[in-house]
């Protein structure tokens, strides 16, 4: 069991009450419910104090499958699933002992795996810690009808099993293969830099039969041309940090995993790049400060870490040293990318708050930046001179961005976001671009300008791109709006980008849209459908593309609106005081913070314009069916699949938009209501629908960094929900 002091040590935020959920008797069944078939029955027993009979007569009660069929990888490749579903059922104690953690490797993943805090909204829910009760003879009653709605939507009911069980794309992946050279593609992107599909976001190098990139994989990536795969690093995790020896316990193991993993990667052809954020804020309570308090940078209480300063010259040192040791470990490393000005704390400007330190206070911006990248450049050449060193402008400031290419080394790459500062104008709004898009097709005059300048000193240039999906949806693993994609990628030739970073942690799929980079639509279209299947086809991705520009882009809306949820998504008859937080994390029913800059009005309309116009392309994909031939209908039924996806989340955001729209307005009540059930309605309707995609394909719901945005049951309980909405709307 995990220790009292650990535990206290774990972040709490505002720690406001929990959530309930009323479609659930009680919140002992809901619990059963959200990890039947995800953790063994005998640690639900354990965690509510009881036998495995009570667990299997609960489940079995509610109409769940008995016995369960549990998928191993929920434990070991999906604990962002498991962590949010019982983020408002369990304290952290019964959290810990749910996910089989001790609390200080729950503290690391909250801290440092890709924002997982700030995806839980920064606040931990006050829940009450759960045993098992037996139920009252009216609790009984209540089971009894909640089986019923189940059995009634979902009539196969307990017999029910995927045709493809959850993360079957990643078993797929480790089986055995033949390994071919690499695919000779022309064209003018000599790299390709892609992440994993299937990793684990957190510290894979320690754990290496979490391995992030199978050889079943790589070899699919080696057949789409790509040529390069990355992986995230923490220099202190990297390199014995004397300070504090505890913060970088297994640094050996990580270095000797890289060597292997980087000697693997190439012998597909391919490199291995890390990705650095760095010098890399430490936590607040590490002894490095109480050795070298010289070093201290700025403090940030709300994530629990501080900066290290790099106005002195030992941090610099660090940095240098650290990443040489890097490729003196693995040899066969082909390089690193960096971001200077992440929304994780680095260097003292990294998050606005320069003014806060004595030593770099009146230091330009640019000069901080140039001093992190020549370490951490001087570091690899020192090694490896022919490493690549990509620093990415991400968030970089008009102000300065020039001088600071000015200040860095010529023997690195440039790379921009393609279609950051982008203007855009939807139904009268202007946002502009400030994150990756689809929808939004660049390049944009500011990427043109800067990777202008860094050609002038003789820099090479780099794309960062989202071809398969991205944030304005990532739970398919690729959006078939190949219009937009083709007419960007001609667009980058023509800027005269010599590199693509494909993806970030999403539209990462080793397939879809990528083969778009060699071939051009028309070829692709009947190489995977046929030729006369090609041109309905094409209609269809023409019309899914039209109404993808309808999407009401902004970071805010990208961020934080309901779509990478879609129906999993709970609705409320009341409103829950919660703010929507980052991404796949926890929309709740917080409007404002979805919509962003948007109007209410024009927020809605935007996701209606979208549903409605990527239906009209799944009336024109439909006409297309009897025209593939017998020998491509696998593909045909794929994208299909990742079609009527990709409506339900669309389709769901917009109808979740108007419930809570409809909820909170001032329509008289019966006309109120009336809306409503015909909301929870189509509601039911696409939750059953995804629930049936859900079950016959393992990628819909997956993206690497946050696991699955919903199970099957997650599905299952959103018609549950509705249904229990209609008793409340429909009878006032």
């Amino acid at each position: 069991m995990p220790s009292d002091r650990d535990i206290a040590n774990l972040p709490l935020g505002s720690h406001p009450k929990a959530l309930e959920f009323p479609h659930f008797p009680t919140r002992q069944q809901a619990f059963v419910w959200r990890n039947w078939e995800l953790v063994p029955v005998e640690r639900l027993a354990g965690i509510l104090g009881t036998d495995e009979s009570t667990v299997l007569k609960l489940a079995r009660d509610m109409g769940l499958r008995t016995p369960p069929v549990v998928v191993a990888h929920w434990l070991t490749r999906g604990h962002c699933t498991l962590i949010r579903n019982n983020w408002h059922l369990l304290p952290y104690e019964q959290l810990l002992e749910l996910i089989g953690w001790p609390a200080k490797k729950l503290e690391f993943a909250l801290l440092e795996e890709d924002f997982l805090w700030i995806k839980l909204g920064k606040l931990k829910p006050q829940a009450e810690p759960l045993r098992f009760t037996p139920l009252t003879p009216d609790q009984v009653r209540q089971t009894a009808a909640l089986r019923r709605v189940a059995r009634t939507h979902f009539p196969a009911g307990r017999t029910a099993r995927h045709t493809e069980p959850p993360f079957a794309f990643y078993d797929a992946f480790c089986k055995p293969v033949m390994r071919r050279p690499p695919a000779q593609r022309g064209g003018p992107f000599d790299l390709r830099l892609i992440f994993s599909y299937s990793a684990v976001y957190g510290d894979s190098l320690l754990h290496p039969e979490l391995d992030p990139y199978p050889d079943g994989l790589l070899a699919r990536m080696a057949e789409m041309g790509v040529n390069a795969v990355w992986l995230p690093g923490h220099l202190y995790l990297m390199t014995p940090w004397k300070p504090d020896p505890a913060l970088s316990k297994g640094w050996q193991t990580r270095l000797k995993n890289l060597d292997l993993l980087a000697k693997r990667v190439a012998r597909h052809g391919m490199g291995l790049y890390l990705y650095l954020n760095e010098p890399r804020a430490i936590p607040t309570s590490s002894k490095t400060f109480d050795v070298h308090p010289e070093w201290k940078g700025i403090d940030y209480p709300d994530l629990g870490v501080r900066g290290l300063c790099t106005s002195n010259p030992a941090v610099l040192d660090l940095v240098r040293d650290a990443t040489a040791g890097l490729f003196r470990a693995a040899p066969d490393l082909a390089g690193v990318f960096t971001i200077n000005m992440s929304e994780w704390p680095t260097h003292c400007a990294s998050r606005g708050r320069k003014a806060d330190c004595p030593h770099c206070a009146n230091r330009p911006t640019e000069e901080l930046i140039a001093d992190v990248v020549r370490a951490t450049a001087d570091g690899a050449h020192s090694v490896k001179p022919d490493a690549r060193v990509i620093v990415w402008t991400w968030s970089w400031h008009p102000d300065w961005q020039h001088q600071a290419i000015d200040l860095l080394p010529t023997t690195v790459d440039l790379m921009s976001t393609s279609e950051k500062g982008l203007a855009s104008r939807t139904a009268g709004v202007e946002v502009t671009v400030g994150d990756y898009s689809i929808s939004r097709v660049g390049p944009s005059q500011w990427s043109l300008d800067m990777w202008e300048h860094a050609r002038r000193r003789g820099m090479r240039v780099v794309a960062k791109v989202m071809f398969n999906s991205s944030w304005e949806l990532s739970a398919v693993p690729y959006l078939p709006v190949v219009d937009l994609v083709e007419e960007h990628l001609t667009k980058l030739r023509k800027a005269g980008a010599t590199g693509l970073m494909l993806s970030w942690t999403n539209g990462s799929y080793p397939g879809g849209n990528l083969d778009l980079i060699d071939k051009s639509a028309a070829d692709v279209a009947v190489e995977r459908y046929g030729a006369k299947a090609a041109p309905q086809v094409r209609k269809a991705w023409s019309a899914f593309s039209r109404a993808f520009r309808e999407y009401p882009f902004s970071v805010g809306v990208v961020y934080n609106a309901p779509h990478n949820c879609g129906p999993m998504n709970l609705l409320y008859a009341t409103p829950t005081g919660y703010a929507s937080t980052m991404v796949q994390g926890l929309p709740y029913d917080n409007l404002k913070g979805w919509r962003n800059v948007y109007p209410e009005d024009v927020f809605e309309d935007q996701f209606r314009k979208l549903s409605v116009g990527w239906k009209r392309g799944l009336a024109l994909l439909e006409k297309a069916a009897r025209l593939v031939p017998k020998a491509k209908r696998a593909n045909y039924t794929e994208l299909d699949r990742m079609a009527r996806a990709a409506y339900c989340h669309f389709r769901s955001a917009y109808l979740q938009i108007v419930f809570v729209r409809t909820r909170d307005g001032k329509l008289p009540e019966k006309a109120r209501n009336a809306k409503l059930v015909r909301v929870l309605n189509e509601e039911i309707e696409l939750a059953k629908t995804l629930h049936g995609l859900v079950l016959q394909d393992s990628r819909i719901g997956f993206e690497a960094a946050n696991h699955y945005s919903y199970t099957a049951n997650d599905l299952k309980e959103k018609v549950l929900n509705c249904e229990s909405l209609r008793e409340v709307f429909g009878k006032r």
